[in-house]
C-alpha cells in the first residue's frame, strides 16, 4: 500500500515597509533551501510568496485549502512577527490537525514567547533551519520523536520546551536548494528590468559584534564560507538555467576571508560569468582589499553596500562598529573610484538625538558623497545587545513598527513625531542633493541614479517628501526640472507594477 507523501507549504508574510521593495523583487532564500531539506526528507514541497505577490491572508487562506498541507511554515523577524501568527491561526481554521512552524531570528529567541502566548504555533525552528526542518518532517510523518530534534523548540505536555541547540551547519556545500520551486518570473532588479534577479550566499554569518544588529547575535558571531568554484558554477547554473542576470548576495560579510573573496573574484573573471552582483560588506574590507578592487569590478559587482551608520565615532563606539569615521569616507571614496554604486545607511534616533543633530548628520552623508544613502531608525530588537540599554525608551511594542523605517523609541528631547519627520527630511534632503549633482556623474552612473531616484519616488515613503519639497520654495527650478525627467523616465522594460501585481495575485 502506497503511503502519501507530506505537503510542505512555506509561506511569507504580507508585510510590506517600503523602502527594500522599491529596489526590486527579491526572493525568499531561506524557503529555497528549507524546501529542499524538507523535499530531501520525503515531502511535497511548494513556496507560496506571499510579500512578493502583494498577496492578502485571504489569499493565504485560499492557497491553504488548495494545496492542504500536512504543514505549513513561515518565518519571523521582529516585525513579521504579527503577521507569521496570523498565518498558523489560518492554517489551524482551515485544519486543527495541521503542523505550523515558525523560524527566523526573532522566533529563535523569542520562541517561548511565542509558543506561551499563541496556541496556533507548533514549533519554532531555532537557529539554522535545513537539519531541523527535515527531522521535522520526519517526525511529523510518524508522529513522533519531536523530544530528539535538535534545534527545535515546542511543547511538551503543554510546556514550551526547547531541545539543545543545533549546530551550525560545518559545510555549506552540502545543501540542497530547491531553485526549481522558485517562481522566476516574479523576481527582477528594477533598475535593471530586463535582469531575472536571484540571492545567493557564498558565506553564513557575521563576526562583528555591532550591538544594534540581529545578525551577529544570530550566526554567535561564527562565519562559514563556501569553496568558491562551487559557488561561482552555481551562479553560472542560475544564468543558464533559470535566465538569472542580476545576483544579490545574501551574506552579511562575503568578504570575511579575503584570500577566498579574491580567488571567487578571479573565477568570475577567468569564466566569464557575466553576473552583476549586488552585495554588502564592512568598511575595513574595502580599505583591506584597496588593491584589487578593479578586480571587484571585473567579476561583476557593480553595487556595494557599506555600513557607516553614525557620523559621530561617540555612536558608532555605542553601536560597536569597529569602524573610525574617517575609514567610512575613504571606503565611500574608493567605492565611487571604481565605478561602482555606493550605498550606505545611517542609524538615528540615540537617546540624545535632537533635530539639530539629525540635520547635522544628513549634511555629513552629504559630504561622505555615497550615491545612496539612508537614514534609519534605531531600533532596539527584544533580544539585542543593546536592547536593555534603551528598553525604557521604547515606546511602542508594536512589531509591525520594529522595521527601521518607523521609530519605536523616544529620543529624550524629541517626540516620536518630531522623529518621524526628521527621518523622512533626511532621506529626501539627501537625495535633493543627488539631484542638483547628478551631472557630476558618469554616463552609466548618471543613468541608473536617474532609475534609482524615479524609482524610490515613486515606491517608497521618499515620494512624499520630494513632492513636498517641490511644491514649496526649498526646491530650486532647476531640480524641480530634473524630477519631472525622472518621473518621465521609461524604466519599465515591460515589468508589471506594483498595482498590476497586487491585482493579478
Amino acid at each position: 500500500m502506497s503511503v502519501r507523501r507530506p505537503k510542505v507549504l512555506l509561506v511569507t508574510s504580507p508585510y510590506h515597509s517600503g523602502v527594500v521593495e522599491a529596489a526590486g523583487v527579491w526572493l525568499p532564500l531561506s524557503f529555497v533551501y528549507v524546501g529542499g531539506a524538507a523535499r530531501a526528507a520525503g515531502a511535497e514541497v511548494r513556496i507560496y510568496d506571499a510579500m512578493s505577490l502583494f498577496a492578502s491572508h485571504q489569499d493565504i487562506a485560499n492557497v491553504i485549502a488548495e494545496f492542504q498541507p500536512d504543514i505549513v511554515g513561515t518565518t519571523a523577524i521582529t516585525a513579521t512577527e504579527p503577521d507569521a501568527r496570523v498565518i498558523c491561526a489560518t492554517a489551524k481554521r482551515w485544519n486543527p490537525a495541521v503542523k505550523t512552524v515558525v523560524g527566523n531570528v526573532h522566533a529563535t529567541f523569542c520562541w517561548d514567547q511565542i509558543l506561551r502566548d499563541d496556541p496556533n504555533v507548533d514549533f519554532v525552528v531555532r537557529g539554522e533551519g535545513e537539519r531541523t526542518m527535515e527531522e521535522l518532517v520526519q517526525a511529523v510523518a510518524a508522529g513522533e520523536g519531536y523530544d530528539r530534534i535538535r534545534g527545535l523548540a515546542w511543547r511538551k505536555d503543554g510546556v514550551p520546551v526547547s531541545n539543545e541547540p543545533r549546530p551550525f551547519e560545518p559545510d555549506l556545500d552540502v545543501l540542497t536548494p530547491a531553485w526549481d520551486l522558485v517562481d522566476w518570473p516574479l523576481y527582477y532588479y528594477r533598475p535593471r528590468p530586463e535582469g531575472r534577479l536571484a540571492i545567493a550566499n557564498s558565506a553564513r554569518g557575521c563576526g562583528q559584534r555591532c550591538s544594534f544588529c540581529s545578525q551577529q547575535k544570530f550566526w554567535a558571531r561564527t562565519w562559514r564560507g563556501r569553496d568558491p568554484l562551487k559557488f561561482v558554477t552555481e551562479l553560472e547554473m542560475l544564468r543558464d538555467t533559470y535566465g538569472v542576470r542580476v545576483t544579490m548576495l545574501s551574506d552579511e560579510t562575503p568578504t570575511s576571508s579575503g584570500v577566498r573573496w579574491e580567488k571567487i573574484l578571479d573565477l568570475m573573471i577567468e569564466r566569464g560569468t557575466g553576473m552583476e552582483i549586488l552585495m554588502e560588506t564592512r568598511v575595513d574590507d574595502i580599505l583591506r582589499d584597496e588593491a584589487i578592487l578593479p578586480k571587484y569590478v571585473k567579476g561583476g559587482v557593480s553595487h556595494v553596500y557599506v555600513g557607516v551608520e553614525s557620523t559621530s565615532q561617540s555612536t558608532l563606539d555605542l553601536y560597536q562598529k569597529d569602524i573610525k569615521v574617517n575609514e567610512s569616507k575613504k571606503a565611500i571614496e574608493l567605492i565611487n573610484a571604481h565605478g561602482m554604486v555606493s550605498e550606505t545607511s545611517f542609524v538615528l534616533g540615540t537617546p540624545e538625538e535632537t533635530a539639530a543633530s539629525i540635520r547635522k548628520t544628513v549634511e555629513l552623508a552629504k559630504w561622505y558623497a555615497p550615491d545612496m544613502a539612508f537614514f534609519l531608525a534605531l531600533t532596539p530588537w527584544p533580544y539585542a545587545d543593546i536592547s536593555p540599554q534603551l528598553d525604557s525608551r521604547v515606546a511602542t511594542r508594536d512589531y509591525r513598527r520594529y522595521n527601521l523605517v518607523e521609530p519605536v523609541m523616544k529620543p529624550d528631547n524629541m517626540t516620536m513625531e518630531e522623529m518621524q519627520s526628521e527621518l523622512h527630511r533626511a532621506t529626501g534632503h539627501f537625495f535633493h542633493d543627488k539631484f542638483k549633482n547628478l551631472d557630476k556623474l558618469s554616463p552609466g552612473k548618471r543613468s541608473f541614479m536617474v532609475k534609482v531616484l524615479k524609482l524610490l519616488i515613486e515606491n517608497s515613503y521618499l515620494g512624499h517628501e520630494m513632492h513636498r519639497m517641490a511644491s514649496g520654495a526649498q526646491m530650486p527650478e532647476s531640480v524641480k526640472a530634473m524630477l519631472a525627467e525622472i518621473q518621465s523616465a521609461d524604466i519599465s522594460g515591460g515589468r508589471p507594477n506594483d498595482a498590476a501585481r497586487r491585482k493579478a495575485s
